[in-house]
Parts: structure tokens; C-alpha cells; sequence
């Protein structure tokens, strides 16, 4: 794990600014909440802890989950979105999809844009491009500014701060989270205007699982050949089928162990964002939509909840009906 120290200089804790229109501001006295804290958005929290800034609220609609991480970090649950804004600067927000999205920014009811001027939110959900851009639009209106923190990244790395971020919105607005940034990545790339990093998001996550459901196919015919399959993964490793995939799933494949980190369920909703995007342009993506095919049926089979590389229980021989 990277570790997190402030800087020291003549036996005091020396901390960097950033210069707005207005003032400058003392990066570490940023207050952050946090919406969303599954796995990914609880230890983006206690990333941060570590690093000595304030996390200042968390909420999630399992209200059990964000109590327990509220006690765990000593901040408040809170039980609004709107209170939320009320005791942050910066809102990080991990949610599930584009319904999600609306539903915090909404303008009618609870929401993050009650009381949220001069307030930043980073958007680190994969959803659809234009749910991005909306969202942007609706923080300008409430004097309020959004970047999208799309993220290549896992759990694991989520704790460690080494997520690999992608990052769309207004340049100003990037320049003064930057810090804060990377604390959590070691890898970050600054994609351009709204809706930017969405869009590589996407392609990103559909290149992503064509090559998950080419692993499982490749490995499931192996295994109906009788071959090691061992053997089989570490030619892959060294010929022109190896991939980031084979790293990561191959094992897990060979030994069923679906430990969830990016589930099937995941999967096809991403590819379904890249499949519409090809669509908008009058493109036929026909690999992302076989992809896409083989993790609806895992949804379909009940399955949906494992990690992405359970689509080789449909591949392999007497795993699945």
C-alpha cells in the first residue's frame, strides 16, 4: 500500500494549496462525503482517511452500510443525500448506474444539489456518456462543479490508492481535485470535456470482456480436449492469446472461484453502454454483443452476482445446463 505522510518541514506538518479565482485553499482542511460505499466507495473512504483528509459524511440506501463505515472512520451517516453536501466540499459518488445518477442529482425531492453551490462532485459510477454530461450541466445550474472519475480499476486498488483513473470535465475543475486525486491513483489521465472518459470507460470495459467470454471459450475447449490447462495458460501467456484477462481471470476460471470483483452483471451493463454508443455512430460491434450475449445469460442462470470470469461456467463441459 502507498503510504500517505504529509510533508515535513522545520518540524511542522507542510501541506500544498491549490489557487482558486477567489482564494487559496488548504488542500488537507477538504472536507469530502462520500455516496456509495459498496466495496469500491467505502475503501476509496478509508483511503483518504489514511491519508489525512476529512471525510466528512457517508450514505448509501443500505443505511446498515454506511452506520458500520461511519463508525469504522468516526464520520457521519448520513440520512440524506442533501446532508451530504451540506457538510462537504467534495462529494465522491460510486453508484450502480444512469438511474442511480439522475435519482442523486435529481431536481425534485432529496438531492445532492440542495444547498450544493460551490460545492465539486466526482462522478466515479460507468454510466452512459450523456448521463455525464447531463449531470454536468445541473451542478453549473445549482453553482456547483462535476468531473467524471471513471475508474479501471478494483477493490484492492481502491484501498491502496493505486486506482487508474480516467478523468472528463472542465480542465479548472480537474486542476483543483488534482491532489486529492493522487491520493487515490498512481495512474491518472485527464481525458478532456465531459462525457470523454465515459466514453473510453466504455470502450475500455467492452474490449475488457469480449476478451473475458474469448478466455473462457479458449479455456473450455481445452478442458473438453483433455488438455493441462496449466500447460494450456502458460502458452497463452507467451503467444499472441495472452492478455491483462489471462492474468487476472485464467486461474479463477480453471478453479471455479468467482470471488466477486467485477461481476457478470457488471459486465454486461458496460458492454450494453458501448454497444449503444456504436449504435449512435452506425457502427456493428459484433463481438460486443456476443460478449454482452454470454454475461445476460449468466444474469439469466441466476449467476450475475459472481465475478465476470463465471462466464467460463458456461463454457466448460458439466458446469451449467
Amino acid at each position: 500500500m502507498l503510504r500517505c505522510t504529509p510533508i515535513v518541514e522545520g518540524g511542522h506538518a507542510a501541506f500544498r494549496y491549490f489557487l482558486t479565482s477567489k482564494k487559496k485553499i488548504n488542500i488537507m482542511s477538504q472536507k469530502v462525503g462520500f455516496v456509495g460505499v459498496g466495496r469500491m466507495g467505502a475503501n476509496m473512504a478509508r483511503r483518504l482517511k489514511d491519508c489525512g483528509y476529512n471525510v466528512s459524511a457517508v450514505y448509501d440506501i443500505r443505511s446498515e452500510a454506511a452506520a458500520e463505515l461511519a463508525a469504522e472512520l468516526g464520520t457521519t451517516a448520513a440520512t440524506t443525500l442533501a446532508q451530504v453536501t451540506e457538510l462537504s466540499d467534495v462529494i465522491i459518488t460510486v453508484v450502480i448506474d444512469d438511474a442511480s445518477m439522475q435519482t442523486i442529482f435529481g431536481s425534485d425531492g432529496d438531492s445532492l444539489l440542495t444547498g450544493a453551490e460551490g460545492r465539486v462532485f466526482i462522478n466515479c459510477a460507468t454510466i452512459s456518456p450523456a448521463v455525464h454530461v447531463e449531470v454536468e450541466g445541473l451542478t453549473q445550474a445549482a453553482g456547483a462543479e462535476s468531473l467524471e472519475g471513471c475508474m479501471a480499476s478494483s477493490i484492492t486498488q481502491a484501498r491502496d490508492g493505486t486506482l487508474y483513473l480516467m478523468l472528463g470535465g472542465d480542465k479548472a475543475t480537474y486542476d483543483k481535485v488534482e491532489e486529492l486525486l493522487g491520493k487515490l491513483s498512481i495512474n491518472k489521465r485527464y481525458v478532456g470535456e465531459a462525457g470523454k472518459a465515459a466514453q473510453v470507460k466504455a470502450l475500455v470495459n467492452m474490449v475488457m470482456n469480449i476478451n473475458t467470454a474469448g478466455l473462457a471459450e479458449g479455456l473450455g475447449l481445452a478442458d473438453a480436449l483433455g488438455l493441462d490447462l496449466n500447460i494450456v495458460m502458460e502458452i497463452f501467456s507467451q503467444t499472441g492469446a495472452n492478455s491483462r484477462v489471462l492474468e487476472t481471470d485464467g486461474e479463477d476460471m480453471r478453479d471455479r472461484d468467482h470471488e466477486c470483483y467485477f461481476s457478470g452483471a457488471h459486465a454486461a451493463k458496460d458492454s450494453g453502454i458501448a454497444l449503444s454508443l456504436g449504435e449512435a455512430e452506425g457502427l456493428n460491434l459484433p463481438m460486443a454483443a456476443a460478449s454482452k450475449g454470454q454475461f445476460d445469460k449468466m444474469i439469466e442462470k441466476g449467476i450475475g452476482e459472481l465475478d465476470k470470469s463465471g462466464v467460463a461456467e458456461l463454457t466448460f463441459k458439466g458446469r451449467t445446463d
